[in-house]
């Protein structure tokens, strides 16, 4: 195999790759093994066809895209080696020559995985982010965590009011008649939480168990179904369960309940004022890591290769579409609900790609410029706590993972350090 390598603008490479002849006829021969159980002649067994029948038959073209698609994945991953490029995107494959006798010459056209011109990146300006914690938030939070503990109770003695939880029976109507899709049968809804049509639930406050109401509501018009947009509707509805929250006292009895450690109301409520404290620091730090490698990434020059974004995005695509089969949905029943296609998907995910690549491409680009580097002491701290957090000892986790996973794992640890040095030269505005 020969290769020529070719820089190309806008930091492409086109890979020219030459087969032997030799290596043409073992792949056509190959082929011709895999495909002939296939084929059939009059007078011979099938699978027992000569090659050179099958050829003077077919012609000896019969063979080209088997050992074609045999050869360039052979070859291509050998150039990908021999070439030393950085190579960010798949191929874009043209074959040149295929012929027998002759060698097959196909080009791979690639990204290379582009230089970055850095700009400013200390010095940067960020929002200074309040830590203060007012009484309100903290009543808000108790507020919170005290609907979390509330008890459901069935209520008889009473019309049903906002915020109940409710189990009812309905049928839509437009114009007197039934419309499909518009029934349903010991339906739970909880009233006020805009499940329904607009105006929906606020006409079901009121309604007595086991009496018929009726509900009138207007369709808006960009509702999913063509047939009832904008259209005037009645609903008739019949409570069958009221269900309430019983919310806790808050006193001492429930700070104790609710705490591993406050046994009084007001230990408690400090303890939640420090929370949203913490939290608040947190959300202000990432604020900050946000908006200085933002700007770091916009002072920063960098010629991005279409290919690569589409690679980062068929990437993000097929994790997402991980995520959602293990919720038990597959990726066309998905599209079939959001009316999204795979095409519109990909065009929706290309900013974020890019932003992706753009963010990592700047700050390894300064962990190079600051000689930013981790020790194997700082990699086995964090190996340490991770092994922490999945609860394993540190050395069966080391098991698990090549130098390939800790190469990776070392060179995260310096561009978060990156994160963290760009950040402390930031200055508060």
């Amino acid at each position: 195999m020969s290769l020529q390598v070719e820089k190309l603008e806008h930091n492409m490479a086109k890979l020219t790759i030459e087969v032997s002849a030799e290596e043409v006829e073992k792949a056509l021969q190959a082929a011709y093994l895999k495909e002939r159980s296939k084929i059939s002649l009059p007078g011979f067994r099938k699978g027992k066809v000569p090659r050179q029948m099958i050829e003077k038959m077919y012609g000896p073209e019969v063979f080209y895209d088997e050992a074609a698609n045999r050869m360039i994945s052979e070859a291509y991953a050998k150039a990908y080696d021999e070439s030393e490029l950085e190579i960010a995107s798949q191929p874009t494959i043209d074959i040149v020559q295929l012929e027998k006798g002759k060698p097959f010459i196909f080009t791979a056209e690639v990204a290379v995985k582009p230089e970055v011109k850095l700009g400013e990146y200390k010095g940067l300006k960020v929002d200074k982010y309040s830590t203060r914690v007012t009484q309100k938030e903290v009543d808000e939070e108790i507020e919170k965590v005290r609907e979390q503990h509330a008890r459901i109770v069935e209520v008889t003695d009473r019309a049903v009011a906002d915020k109940d939880d409710v189990t009812l029976d309905f049928e839509g109507f437009v114009d007197g008649v039934a419309f499909e899709g518009g029934k349903g049968e010991n339906y739970p809804l909880t009233i006020g939480s805009g499940s329904f049509i607009p105006g929906f639930e606020e006409q079901l406050i009121g309604a007595e168990i086991d009496k018929e109401v009726e509900v009138k509501v207007t369709f808006p018009e960009d509702y999913h179904s063509e047939d009832l947009k904008g259209k005037e509707a009645v609903f008739k509805c019949t409570v069958h369960a009221i269900r309430a929250k019983e919310l806790p006292e808050v006193d001492d009895e429930f700070a104790s309940d609710v705490s591993e450690k406050a046994e009084t109301l007001d230990a408690y409520r400090a303890e939640v004022k420090a929370q949203i404290k913490e939290r608040k620091e947190n959300e202000g730090k990432a604020k900050k890591e946000d908006q200085a490698v933002e700007q770091a990434v916009a002072n920063a020059e960098i010629d991005l290769p279409e290919p690569m974004v589409d690679l980062q995005a068929k990437q993000m695509a097929d994790d997402f579409a991980r995520r959602i089969m293990q919720q038990g949905l597959s990726v066309e029943q998905y599209f079939q609900f959001t009316g999204l296609s795979e095409e519109k998907m990909m065009e929706e995910l290309k900013p974020q790609a890019e932003k992706r690549i753009r963010t990592r491409l700047v700050l390894e680009a300064i962990v190079a410029a600051e000689n930013i580097e981790v020790s194997d002491e700082r990699l086995d701290e964090e190996l340490a706590k991770m092994a922490e957090s999945y609860k394993m000892e540190v050395e069966k986790l080391k098991e698990f993972m090549g130098e390939n996973e800790k190469k990776q794992m070392k060179e995260d640890i310096a561009v978060q350090d990156a994160v963290t040095l760009i950040v402390d030269a930031s200055v508060e505005g």
